[in-house]
């Protein structure tokens, strides 16, 4: 039996990365372009996209050529189309930011490469037992399928200078907003982030939140949104325009938060607010809350599609994503400020200092300070629940 099927074999009955053929990957990778299909709305985001294919290809011979998107699934359908006229090797993705429902339906039907996370030598920085976040997308078990590669958690932001308190649960915002009549918005949940928000919600106000872990059905849809209605319907006629229009995303109400036409914005980036401070689109007053309970948060992971053209060039990427050094500079404020996906317990003491010595912010809050993190309900459910909130709201 070849050396790195038995070692593929002991990181399944041991928990331990398998490193076997790395070289031989690194020598396949070099000269390839990786085609990085992420979103591209975020100009931070892609100065770092744009740092690391500097870096891969200096250091291993590896370019990054960033596919922006406005959507995910624009890369799935991509795919998808591909195998549908047969082009099972040398397709047009090599590497995609995904979570969520995108990755199920790409798991579902076949349509991704490994497993071959255990096979990355910096994986060995990551919890990737059963149940550890690293290991979970929306409830679903990765199982090698994706790497991960920056953390997530959502947010609110207020300007405390006209804010002197904000809902401490999500049943108060219906209190607040009476009280603040227009002064709250949401995105559209067309829109992720609008999406997000009521996902939030509805975990907070599920009868029984267990069962969002698992897929939705008509009977269980019906008993848990109950209450969630019941409380939109109180609060949507105080809401921004009277609930009737909504932002078309995150920076459009961030826009409105500074221009003093909301008070509360919200995002999944909890460095967002000292970013944006730092770029002049907020005031220097500006916050962030979470409600008590904690929200709603997951890790981003990058994927490689079965018929990657250049399949080893991504998996050098993703590794680059997971180093350390790495990941310090991502949680750097001055340079993107996401949350880090590794194990602290597994780092060294350097890799810790480096750490230690990120630059503060008083916008920017520390992950103690972000209360619990709520797991994501299963994919089926944000369908469902965007679905039916158009149903009732729009027209």
């Amino acid at each position: 039996m070849r050396l790195n099927v038995i070692l593929s074999l002991l990181a399944v009955l041991f928990g331990q990365p398998a490193f076997a053929g790395w070289a031989e990957t690194l020598a396949a990778a070099r000269g390839q372009t990786v085609y990085w299909n992420a979103w591209g709305g975020d100009a931070r985001t892609n100065a770092f996209i744009a740092w690391v294919g500097e870096q891969t290809e200096e250091r291993y011979g590896v370019s990054v050529a960033h596919v922006r998107l406005t959507d995910t699934a624009e890369a799935v359908t991509r795919v998808i189309a591909e195998r549908t006229a047969g082009r099972d090797t040398g397709g047009s993705v090599d590497l995609i930011w995904i979570n969520g429902p995108n990755f199920l339906t790409m798991k579902e039907q076949k349509l991704l490469f490994g497993p071959f996370v255990a096979d990355l030598p910096n994986a060995r920085y990551l919890d990737l037992s059963a149940q550890a976040a690293a290991s979970l997308d929306f409830t679903v078990p990765v199982d090698g399928m994706e790497s991960p590669w920056r953390l997530a958690k959502f947010v609110f932001t207020f300007d405390s200078a006209r804010v002197a308190a904000t809902p401490q649960t999500i049943a108060g915002f219906v209190d607040w907003a009476a009280a603040h009549p227009g002064r709250f918005t949401h995105p559209d949940p067309s829109n992720f982030m609008g999406a997000t928000f009521l996902k939030q919600a509805l975990i907070e106000l599920a009868p029984d939140p267990a069962a969002l872990l698992a897929p939705v059905t008509d009977a269980a849809f019906a008993t848990q949104t109950a209450p969630l209605w019941a409380w939109y319907d109180a609060l949507r006629p105080n809401m921004w325009r009277g609930g009737m229009a909504f932002p078309e995303n995150e920076s459009v109400q961030q826009q409105l938060l500074n221009d003093g036409e909301v008070d509360i914005a919200m995002s999944f980036d909890p460095a967002s607010t000292a970013a944006a401070i730092a770029q002049g689109l907020l005031p220097d007053t500006a916050r962030v809350f979470v409600p008590e309970g904690g929200t709603i948060g997951n890790i981003s992971f990058v994927a490689i599609p079965y018929n990657a053209a250049n399949a080893q060039g991504a998996q050098v990427v993703a590794n680059f994503l997971l180093d350390p050094a790495v990941q310090a500079r991502m949680q750097n404020i001055e340079v993107l400020g996401s949350f880090s996906v590794l194990d602290p317990a597994r780092l060294d003491g350097d890799a810790r200092a480096a750490f230690d010595a990120l630059p503060a912010a008083p916008a920017l809050p520390k992950l103690e300070d972000l209360g619990p993190t709520l797991p994501e309900p299963h994919p089926s459910w944000m369908t469902r629940l965007t679905e039916d909130w158009a149903r009732r709201y729009t027209r």
